[in-house]
């Protein structure tokens, strides 16, 4: 990829911290030991005063039928993310974002379906910014209802900025759009600059 700036071979807790706080974040490569570090530009994000819900999940969403956690199952969530094909979570990065999650540096929201895991989504909370970084769903809709789940919690809670890194049509269905790096860091720089605390309710 064109935006990689920076090629590591170990992540910490700290350095994986440090990078976002930068504006960077690391992605492992299987049977790999390198780790690549990205900076898109332009970057993606949903601004949390202008979260869209598509009509079809609303009207799932009405219908109920599922219960929401917050860090109940977070290692099980990063786990099934991680099951993806092709995806970047490597055992390496996935120990490091346990730590932080012992660390109350990153969580997880969870859809239970009959007392059942059926969707999920976790990424890093530093000051009021949230980095949402994966998502996944086992039952139909259930990783849409976790993002829209955690999107509305993240506003009620005055959270400033939630990153999701690159826009793609599917985030666009929520209001994800994508802004100049210069815009980015100085909406990255003003979330930092404030502390929320992650909504458990």
């Amino acid at each position: 990829m064109l935006d990689i700036v920076r090629v590591t071979f170990t992540v910490t807790p700290e350095s994986l911290e440090e990078g976002y706080r930068r504006g960077i974040f690391p992605m492992g490569h299987e049977g790999e030991r390198a780790f690549t570090w990205h900076e898109p530009d332009p970057r993606g994000i949903i601004p949390l005063d202008a979260i869209h819900v598509p009509t079809s999940l609303r009207r799932r969403m009405r219908r109920g039928g599922y219960e929401v956690s917050v860090d109940r199952a977070f290692g099980e969530v990063v786990r099934q993310c991680a099951a993806r094909p092709g995806v970047w979570l490597t055992p390496k990065l996935i120990a490091v974002y346990e730590e932080m999650h012992r660390r109350g540096q990153a969580h997880s929201l969870e859809v239970w379906v009959e007392e059942q895991l059926a969707g999920g989504i976790f990424g890093v909370h530093l000051g009021a910014a949230f980095f949402a970084e994966s998502k996944f769903h086992r039952v139909t809709d259930m990783s849409k209802v976790a993002l829209v789940e955690l999107l509305v919690r993240l506003r009620d809670a005055g959270f400033l900025l939630f990153d999701v890194q690159y826009w793609t049509p599917h985030l666009g269905q929520f209001g994800a759009l994508e802004i100049p790096k210069r815009r980015y860091l100085e909406m990255l720089a003003a979330a930092l600059g404030e502390q929320r605390t992650f909504p458990r309710g």
